[in-house]
């Protein structure tokens, strides 16, 4: 080091007072300790309105908003959600009105339809795929390629043949699965498939032609959804892939089409910050004027928090409402 380089001096340093410094963080916005006893909307209330959980209230807020304006709230999902036991209070959203439309990828109606037949899904793959038996189950594949092709052959989406076939089998779990109470319930149901990713593929029964007809059939079907997003909310819970890179390319279809689709909130739900939803879930669609929302943590524990938050919001607006 040189002999001129000396530490520099701090005198005249210009300083401010706090009093007058804007700051990020406020008592008022802190969390507030839990009363033994305390209902769940109390505990909501509780929240610090700070980063995630403020996030999560303005999502619950916005979905509230949404139902008791008779907007869409449109719920895509993984198969992941499936297989950690939320297909009950997703089918309670569904009964309260709440959810009005429903996007799965192609593993979500394989994990939905072994369910309804036997109750139980989720095979382990390492045991299984050294001796290739992985994915290699009879039934549930042959079942679906062959709803497929029904469906393909009388014009109808993926989703609308699977919940069909399921509801005219009468399988003895059918009261678990999304795709036969959506079906009974008229509340459309889109698959979106990529040739390859789903077991039943692997097949002998598997047609790649009635795939992609049933699965195009859909994809114009969830545009349609998405074209009434207009006030409404978009949740995708935990597909890292398939349904940001449908939802975006859906979003660019009905706007060059002339539909006003601007105002409304995305929501992403996963237990990791991915950069496909970020970009194309929470980011880029509302960039016009909507709201987008990144909430992190693990599906089995958000996502009936949030289902639960909502009965809640709505219950407020019905007491509110009466006085």
């Amino acid at each position: 080091m040189s002999d001129e380089l000396k530490p520099l001096s701090m005198e005249g340093m210009k300083t401010h007072s706090l009093q007058e410094r804007t700051s990020k963080v406020k008592v008022e916005d802190f969390a507030k300790p839990w009363e033994p006893g305390s209902g769940l909307g109390l505990w909501l209330e509780h929240l610090p309105r700070i980063l995630g959980a403020e996030e999560f209230q303005k999502s619950v807020r916005n979905i509230v908003r949404a139902v008791g304006n008779k907007k869409l709230v449109l719920l895509a999902m993984g198969a992941h959600a499936i297989k950690v036991g939320l297909n009950p209070v997703i089918i309670d959203l569904m009964d309260r009105a709440i959810v009005s439309g429903l996007a799965l990828n192609g593993a979500g109606i394989i994990h939905d339809t072994e369910l309804a037949m036997v109750g139980h899904t989720s095979e382990d793959v390492p045991a299984r795929l050294g001796e290739g038996k992985f994915g290699m189950t009879e039934e549930p594949a042959r079942f679906l390629n062959q709803a497929i092709i029904d469906g393909a052959k009388r014009g109808a989406g993926l989703g609308e043949a699977v919940g069909a076939r399921l509801c005219e089998e009468k399988f003895p779990y059918n009261h678990c699965s999304l795709l036969a109470r959506a079906f009974e319930r008229h509340i459309p149901v889109t698959v979106h498939v990529a040739i390859g990713t789903d077991t039943i593929h692997a097949h002998p029964s598997a047609d790649g032609a009635s795939l992609g007809k049933t699965s195009h059939h859909d994809f114009r079907l969830f545009a349609s959804l998405v074209s009434r997003l207009e006030g409404g909310v978009f949740i995708n819970l935990g597909s890292a892939v398939i349904i940001p890179e449908v939802f975006l390319k859906a979003l660019t279809l009905v706007r060059n089409l002339g539909h006003e689709v601007k105002r409304f909130t995305t929501l992403n739900m996963d237990f990791l910050r991915h950069y496909r939803p970020m970009t194309n879930v929470v980011h880029r669609p509302t960039i016009e004027g909507g709201e987008g929302y990144f909430i992190v943590g693990h599906h089995e524990i958000m996502f009936p928090l949030l289902a639960a938050a909502v009965i809640e919001g709505l219950a407020g607006e019905g007491e509110r409402g009466k006085g």
